[in-house]
């Protein structure tokens, strides 16, 4: 199925903004349920990781180009001693005093030289929390096409852009499980011939589709 808002950047940026949040979502507070890792994977969060999360942010960058839209991502460097090898959005931890765009912005200058002159912010998605105590805050935004990037081989080992008709085709999704801290742990996985795209990743994936669909 074509939604008509992936046929141009134009009508993307237009349904984007009405659909996202206008700011990042404030902390949750006690008792409220966090939306994330806990949810998708199907047991109980853990109350003390939640309410000490590290404040994260990811920049979902979207591209078009003549042949349609994309999703900008990074494939992890192999020699990191975290998340090696994984695909991921460039972001990271928040400093001190940094909004998420901030650091998302900042993150992506770092890891891909993606030039914030050439990132459009469009909005936010909900705080995703994570298993590993961690709170994301997810930018989307336009990316001009005529940015270049080039990856950190301290932190990056390619980029790729995974288009949107895969992204947001749900028939591609799929759950697998492992042996997570003593708990079977369900997480998404995307069926894409170049890349294992799983977990957080795959997840914010997701969400955004539905965010932008509002299924």
């Amino acid at each position: 199925m074509m939604h008509g808002f992936l046929t141009s950047c134009d009508t993307f940026r237009q349904h984007a903004q009405a659909r996202l949040l206008p700011a990042p979502e404030s902390p949750r507070q006690a008792g409220d349920p966090p939306f994330g890792d806990h949810r998708i994977a199907g047991f109980a969060p853990d109350a003390t990781r939640i309410a000490n999360a590290a404040d994260a942010s990811v920049l979902i960058p979207v591209v078009f180009r003549p042949e349609g839209g994309s999703i900008i991502l990074t494939q992890r460097s192999a020699a990191l001693s975290k998340h090696s090898g994984q695909v991921a959005f460039p972001g990271g931890r928040c400093d001190p005093g940094e909004t998420a765009l901030e650091a998302a912005l900042r993150e992506a200058e770092e890891e891909i030289d993606l030039s914030r002159a050439h990132v459009e912010p469009l909005g936010f998605l909900p705080a995703y929390y994570t298993g590993t105590g961690y709170r994301i805050t997810p930018a989307v935004s336009l990316v001009r096409p005529e940015a270049t990037m080039s990856p950190n081989p301290a932190e990056v080992d390619r980029i790729f852009e995974l288009p949107l008709s895969t992204a947001f085709d749900m028939r591609r999704f799929s759950f697998e499980k492992r042996l997570w801290e003593g708990q079977q742990r369900q997480f998404y996985v995307i069926d894409h011939s170049d890349a294992y795209i799983w977990g957080a990743t795959a997840a914010l994936i997701r969400i955004l589709y539905e965010r932008l669909t509002g299924q």
